[in-house]
């Protein structure tokens, strides 16, 4: 295993690892427990997903997360984490209003979730958003591509951008996005050379998941990652608990892969 710097990490961090070519390994987590195996076991990034939804809660799709579930989860994992930069997903409908709205989501997750950075999904359309909450100190990460909390608006759970026009609109909205201040991106179920693309256009991060080997990191589910998903399971998931002796090496393992960019291949990309 690739032993992890012991600094923080923070945004300027990740920054620093684009720029050094260094892969960004990132898992989601809705406990104590875990959230403290994955931080020991090197992980950059730690994501409290509104996917607990699913994972934890049993639902169908993401809609019924509440913020104070997102606040809950988020307070649990943060006792766990020492070195991991703790993000968090703004919730359906719990900043989408305005601005305003986002902020004082986005405060609450901060003092009581105990997050360091919060994630909202959308393009261009949430930009203005992005700025008002960077401008008053609130760190963002984006969300573009399958972004969950449309699932009905998209007609399910499908890759996105994968004609023209769709991809020169995905383009467009990370640019957008990176120009309202955005620490980063998330690109979800993206066809691989479009992901590329995005990445090598922008100076920020991208985090990809089902996006391909060419992002700057990538993100797992947790209970994806060691096989724990009683349900379907995406094609761009990858069970790194088969053959191996223990959650800590199967973590290990994940971010081993990332890192040396063995994960994802050709099978789980679009």
């Amino acid at each position: 295993m690739t032993k992890p710097n012991n600094s923080p990490v923070t945004i300027h961090t990740l920054l620093q690892m684009k720029q050094a070519g260094e892969k960004i390994a990132c898992m989601t987590a809705y406990d104590y427990s875990f959230a403290s195996l994955l931080d020991r076991n090197g992980l950059d990034m730690v994501m409290v997903g509104d996917s607990l939804g699913m994972v934890i809660q049993g639902q169908q799709h993401t809609l019924p997360v509440t913020l104070n579930d997102m606040v809950y989860h988020s307070r649990c994992v943060a006792k766990g984490i020492k070195r991991a930069l703790l993000v968090t997903d703004l919730p359906f409908m719990s900043y989408q209003q305005n601005p305003e709205q986002a902020l004082k989501s986005a405060g609450k997750l901060m003092k009581k979730g105990e997050t360091q950075m919060v994630k909202l999904e959308g393009g261009a359309v949430m930009a203005e958003t992005v700025q008002f909450l960077v401008e008053r100190g609130v760190p963002v990460c984006a969300h573009i591509g399958l972004t969950p909390q449309s699932v009905h608006q998209l007609g399910g759970y499908k890759v996105q951008g994968k004609d023209k026009i769709a991809a020169e609109i995905l383009a467009n909205d990370a640019s957008a996005l990176e120009q309202a201040g955005a620490g980063a991106i998330v690109l979800e179920a993206v066809p691989a050379a479009l992901a590329r693309t995005i990445s090598e256009a922008l100076t920020i991060p991208t985090i990809g998941i089902g996006a391909g080997l060419n992002c700057d990191g990538q993100v797992l589910v947790l209970q994806d990652a060691l096989g724990l998903y009683p349900d379907h399971s995406p094609k761009f998931a990858k069970n790194f608990l088969q053959g191996t002796d223990s959650i800590d090496q199967a973590i290990q393992d994940y971010v081993d892969q990332v890192k040396t960019q063995q994960f994802p291949g050709p099978e789980h990309s679009f």
